[in-house]
């Protein structure tokens, strides 16, 4: 089975270049409409230019595609939604919104101040929360939508010098988890890519070997497939290099005491038990979490 995007009209935040400018070709290619959206900044989220989005545009369009471009900042509510607007009026629809924007201002936590900290979630967590909010009632009231988030390793895992990447990243995988449960009536489905490629934004992270075969033609089969028509929804896909895995949040089976052993002590005498991963589970909602801890 080919996946075909005819008649269906994408969103790809981050557009102008990386990840995003490769998951736009490639929708395109399949016969989506899309949006380019790049504000054209710097890695640290200075500048803006609609250049690079305009270049990919001019791309898709070279190559028998249709795209225009937007330069709006994602974490400009009133740019995002003129956006939205505008996309209406000339498609009138839009199917797909790949969330992919986002700025790095790595240090450590120590030397972090706290608007670099707020300067990656702005753009990364409210940029998507933005985003998102634009397309959310429209897709409902049409009864189809595909939503990606970006996650990333750091976010899901840890990585040092990264805490402001990694609390946005992993508040995308909250934010993905509700939206799938409230979007699923309404045919809505929610899902998040964990990408590593060798884009501008890693590109002294890695060591060129390795960033040699890490391109983002390596991680965008996942990205295409998460927003296809026949997606899951409430998944998290590990992609780049070859290698695509999924990642989730599991509960180990724990133990159940008593109301006269509920102390620090017997955490401290059973927390091997508490921790081994023997038959975890993966639950499907918070509430069924909170049932599986009362159930003992």
């Amino acid at each position: 089975m080919t996946i075909r995007f005819d008649d269906r009209v994408a969103i790809v935040t981050g557009a102008g270049g990386g990840l995003g400018r490769q998951y736009a070709l490639d929708l395109a290619s399949r016969g989506a409409k899309v949006v380019v959206n790049d504000l054209g900044g710097g890695r640290d989220g200075s500048g803006g230019s609609l250049s690079a989005a305009q270049a990919v545009v001019d791309e898709i369009i070279v190559a028998g595609g249709e795209a225009m471009a937007n330069g709006a900042s994602v974490t400009d509510a009133d740019g995002i939604f003129a956006m939205v607007e505008a996309v209406k009026a000339k498609w009138g629809r839009i199917d797909i919104l790949v969330n992919n924007a986002g700025i790095l201002r790595d240090k450590t936590f120590t030397k972090m101040t706290l608007d670099d900290f707020r300067a990656v979630i702005e753009v990364h967590l409210m940029g998507s929360v933005i985003c998102t909010k634009a397309v959310w009632d429209l897709m409902r009231e049409q009864a189809y939508g595909r939503i990606l988030m970006t996650t990333s390793s750091t976010g899901l895992y840890g990585n040092f010098g990264q805490a402001n990447y990694g609390a946005a990243k992993l508040g995308l995988v909250g934010l993905m988890k509700t939206l799938a449960l409230e979007g699923a009536k309404y045919n809505v489905r929610v899902n998040t890519i964990a990408p590593l490629a060798a884009t501008r934004m890693t590109e002294d992270l890695m060591p060129p070997e390795l960033l040699a075969k890490m391109g983002p033609e390596t991680v965008a089969p996942a990205a295409v497939y998460l927003v296809s028509e026949d997606a899951p929804t409430n998944v998290v896909l590990n992609a780049g290099g070859g290698g695509f895995e999924a990642a989730n949040v599991t509960l180990t089976k724990g133990v159940h005491v008593a109301p006269d052993a509920m102390t620090a002590e017997t955490i401290a005498a059973r927390i091997g038990e508490i921790r081994d991963r023997t038959g975890e589970t993966v639950p499907d909602t918070g509430a069924a979490q909170a049932q599986a801890a009362l159930a003992g």
